[in-house]
């Protein structure tokens, strides 16, 4: 691990460049992710996050030489069922999923029934090292963080996402219902992965599209606190916070102490992400753009 990227970040942001905002071509993601993956900062960035649709279209061949290693998270756009199919393309290319991340229910729908459908596929999914079943806030959420944990039990290495942004304002969770989520995969002593708006350090309000996100070092604080038994209402104070004092002070007391609970983020930038974790002291080292 590069000392320039303490262990409490290690892995942090995946690489989600084809993904809006950014939505860059595959080729020019691959380019960009080969890049990052040599980089001093390498040990920040997880997998290249591609959808099954472009995999299954056969869109990675030609651009992957078998021989290079390319590792990628799978997003199952095409829906649960339709995951072997797409990787089925990825051993001819020599690319390996070391993870997938498929939504199992819409907002509002009880998500059991498509927990019970991912389990299904278990054997056709071996050799993947997570799975993260994407969750809405809504019905039915403590019952499925309780499916995942019982599926776990048995050695699936199944895990929870959920959505921190979009283009919708109720897409954005508030501070007290993303404390909620935290504490209860702390309380289960379940994995979770987050995804959208979450590119800046801290909790800010977007000009553009007027919707406030939440800060990944809120996040990142909030979840330290929760793994050392804090309550929902600290946790939730802590994602409300401008101020990157007290959320710093938190995380360098631990930088070299593995990530508890949060697994990551995905992010269309990595330089965007890096540049704040730069600025604000929590990674050593400078790049060239």
């Amino acid at each position: 691990m590069s000392t320039q990227v303490p262990a409490l970040l290690d892995g942090l942001v995946d690489d989600a460049a084809v993904f809006p905002p950014g939505s860059a071509t595959l080729p020019d993601a691959l380019a960009a992710h080969r890049r990052h993956r040599t980089a001093w900062y390498a040990d920040l960035v997880g997998p290249l996050l591609i959808p099954a649709s472009t995999v299954a279209a056969g869109e990675l061949s030609g651009l992957v030489d078998p021989g290079e290693g390319m590792v990628i998270g799978l997003i199952g756009d095409t829906g649960i069922g339709n995951l072997p199919f797409a990787l089925s393309f990825l051993a001819p290319d020599g690319v390996t999923a070391r993870q997938i991340e498929v939504a199992v229910a819409k907002r509002g729908e009880d998500p059991l029934p498509g927990i019970a459908e991912l389990l299904r596929l278990t054997d056709a999914l071996a050799g993947v090292e997570a799975v993260y079943a994407e969750l809405p806030l809504t019905f039915g959420l403590m019952g499925a963080l309780d499916a995942l944990v019982a599926a776990r039990a048995d050695g699936v290495p199944i895990a929870a996402k959920f959505r921190t942004g979009g283009l919708a304002a109720e897409l954005f969770p508030t501070p007290t219902e993303l404390a909620a989520v935290i504490c209860a995969c702390r309380d289960r002593d379940l994995p979770f992965k987050l995804t959208a708006g979450l590119h800046q350090a801290i909790r800010h309000l977007d000009p553009e599209t007027g919707f406030t996100h939440h800060g990944y070092a809120n996040v990142l604080a909030a979840t330290l606190a929760a793994a050392d038994g804090e309550g929902a209402r600290s946790v939730a104070e802590l994602l409300t916070i401008v101020d990157p004092r007290p959320l710093l002070e938190r995380a360098t007391a631990r930088l070299d102490v593995p990530r508890p609970l949060w697994v990551g983020f995905g992010s269309c930038s990595i330089l965007e992400p890096l540049t704040d974790l730069i600025r604000l002291g929590l990674v050593n080292g400078g790049y060239d753009a």
